[in-house]
């Protein structure tokens, strides 16, 4: 997905929409910028907010206008009493989000090209989708081959380092895990406020 500028989107959407904004000089950057802009426009409205929150998920999760709104369309169509938390699981469930949430990639661009290349497994099979929906119960490892990859040296030492999403597992030495849980908007925290999003496509 073509994004354009990425810090001048951040700046725009907030440092969580890129993993590589997320650093003291770019909050320093964007706090100057912050107070260059004050003063210069009138309260936002509450479709340009909700805009905003559309914006924020969408290139956080790095998907195409098309693509997101299916998304939306599929939460909104499974008649669930909370469609705000069907559409976080839609979005954490995609395979290439998946594999950031374990550290495999930096970011989840990064996920997404290595999905890509074949260096993943689901079930088993290699999987070249990166937005394959996982379910709970499916198994997840990395190819054998693939192992000894660049990116992936050391990783042992750096998964012990940050905290696992309560809803997979991962064991480390044996490159494999899996979805042991539906993800909730309490066991991860979503990109933006879900609920604006589709208040945004059902004005």
């Amino acid at each position: 997905m073509k994004t354009g500028p990425r810090y001048k989107i951040a700046k725009r959407l907030g440092a969580s929409v890129f993993e590589k904004a997320q650093t003291q000089k770019f909050a320093l950057s964007a706090d100057r910028s912050a107070k260059n802009k004050r003063g210069g426009r009138g309260r936002a409205s509450e479709y340009s907010k909700q805009m905003l929150e559309k914006q924020k998920v969408r290139v956080t999760y790095g998907l195409p206008e098309r693509q997101f709104r299916n998304y939306v369309r599929k939460a909104l169509a499974a008649h669930s009493a909370q469609p705000s938390e069907r559409l976080h699981e839609l979005l954490e469930l995609r395979l290439d989000n998946v594999i950031w949430r374990l550290g495999l990639a930096p970011t989840r661009r990064a996920a997404r090209q290595m999905v890509s290349h074949g260096h993943v497994l689901v079930g088993g099979k290699k999987m070249r989708v990166p937005s394959h929906t996982l379910s709970v119960g499916d198994r997840i490892a990395i190819r054998e081959a693939s192992r000894k990859h660049t990116s992936l040296l050391g990783f042992g030492e750096r998964f012990l380092e940050r905290p696992l999403v309560s809803w997979l597992s991962w064991d480390p030495k044996g490159m494999e895990g899996g979805v042991v849980e539906l993800p909730t908007i309490a066991s991860a925290d979503p990109a933006g406020d879900l609920a604006a999003v589709l208040s945004f496509y059902t004005r």
